[in-house]
């Protein structure tokens, strides 16, 4: 019986030994190996705003944990996100009251566009021909002296080269239909004499003015407009008629008018020639072309002027103010010489003859006098050359800008020159000029 019960005991004891280490290892595996804390970052609060992520996070301390709460559930870990770049410096700015700021002023790029002429540089193109009529060349700045109102300046720039010229052709319409036609067949000679640098308008006027074309590269638009000028016609009307059976009196019986005892003297109107507002147009048109070429006005006409507007007097000062030069082709019966021996007088309210000598002349240019349509188809070739073909001589003047006209003179040094008997060379240079004031 003991021993039955030693037996038991020792079952017993057995089972609650195997119980315990049961027991034991369950709950060992139910907790789990504990994991080393990460440092994640508090969640945002609700009563702060969020604040921007750093470059580089700080190190985060661990929240000690609060007796008897539960411990808190680990909140997922966030990707990795690429490194923002560095923020930008603030920009300095500045204000200031309203009204108080320096005004800006242009930087020294836009002090390069800012050109200002110096209107005391003078220039002074000058053509200089032999007793044939030819231009002499070869001439060096030691044979030229220059006069302002008879003192002598001192060059300080002397060129002979050629010039690209801005052209502004001038046609006469007023002239009799024979005479503009025989021009008109001339046209091909004159659109050869121009170069491909060169840059042409033209002009026609008779009791009127016009302009047919504006400044244009000689070339295609050129030769059109000159072909549509071929089929104008010129002045048909012939001599008036003052009397007879188709004047404007009245009925004459036995020579004695039909209820008027005294013959009445019928004085036919005089047409207009302005040639002087056509120079003026074209002049003011030149003035805007570019200072780098030489401008001249070339005129085809029989030099009439009668009825315009100018006067000779202010166009001229256009032309010396902006440095024109005029050339002349006389045509019709102002090439007969008989009447270029005529053609300079002058009768009040009567108009010019011919005014064609006084423009040449005054801005140095100079007058061609042919009559034949061959004569005329070489004048413009040796017309634009002389144009073309000059001395320029430049200096510096004292004058101040004003309207106050200052007299020019160029002479030739010619050693071995009997200058008492002849001169050796013949100079032609505009007699003047006006100071005016700066441009922009």
């Amino acid at each position: 019986m003991r021993e039955l019960t030693w037996k038991r005991w020792r079952v017993g004891g057995l089972a609650i030994a195997v119980f315990c280490l049961a027991s034991v290892t369950a709950r060992a595996q139910s907790q789990p190996e504990q994991q080393p804390k990460q440092e994640i970052p508090d969640a945002p609060s609700a009563s702060r705003p969020a604040q921007p992520f750093p470059s580089t996070p700080p190190a985060v301390q661990p929240t000690p944990p609060v007796p008897g709460a539960a411990s808190p559930t680990p909140a997922p870990t966030p990707a990795p996100e690429e490194e923002a770049p560095a923020p930008k410096p603030p920009l300095n700015i500045k204000t200031v009251p309203e009204g108080g700021a320096t005004p800006a002023t242009g930087g020294s790029q836009e002090e390069l566009f800012k050109l200002i002429t110096t209107v005391n540089q003078v220039l002074v193109p000058v053509m200089v021909k032999d007793d044939s009529g030819r231009l002499t060349s070869g001439l060096l700045p030691k044979d030229f002296s220059v006069y302002e109102d008879g003192v002598k300046q001192k060059m300080n720039f002397f060129t002979s080269d050629p010039f690209a010229l801005s052209a502004a052709v001038i046609l006469d319409l007023g002239m009799p239909d024979s005479a503009v036609q025989k021009v008109n067949q001339t046209f091909p000679a004159l659109e050869g004499a121009f170069s491909q640098f060169d840059e042409v308008s033209i002009y026609t006027y008779s009791s009127t003015f016009a302009k047919v074309s504006d400044f244009a590269a000689a070339g295609k638009q050129v030769t059109t407009t000159l072909n549509t000028l071929k089929s104008a016609s010129g002045r048909n009307n012939g001599p008036p008629v003052t009397s007879g059976p188709l004047g404007p009196q009245g009925p004459i019986i036995n020579g004695v008018p039909v209820n008027s005892p005294v013959v009445p003297v019928v004085t036919p109107p005089k047409e207009a020639h302005v040639l002087n507002d056509a120079i003026l147009a074209a002049a003011l048109d030149l003035g805007k072309r570019d200072r780098t070429r030489r401008k001249i006005i070339f005129i085809i006409s029989d030099g009439r002027e009668f009825g315009s507007k100018a006067s000779y007097s202010d166009v001229l000062k256009v032309l010396l103010t902006n440095g024109i030069i005029v050339y002349g082709v006389a045509a019709e019966g102002s090439a007969i010489p008989l009447y270029n021996k005529l053609e300079r007088l002058h009768l009040p309210r009567f108009g010019y003859s011919n005014i064609l000598p006084k423009y040449t002349n005054a801005t140095g240019g100079w007058l061609y006098t042919e009559f034949s349509r061959s004569a005329i188809e070489d004048t413009y070739a040796r017309a634009l050359s002389d144009a073309r073909n000059q001395y320029t001589l430049g200096y510096v003047t004292r004058a101040t800008p004003s309207t106050a006209y200052r007299q020019i003179e160029v002479r030739v040094n010619r050693p071995g020159c009997d200058r008492a008997e002849r001169p050796c060379v013949s100079i032609y240079a505009k007699d003047g000029y006006y100071p005016v004031p700066p441009t922009r």
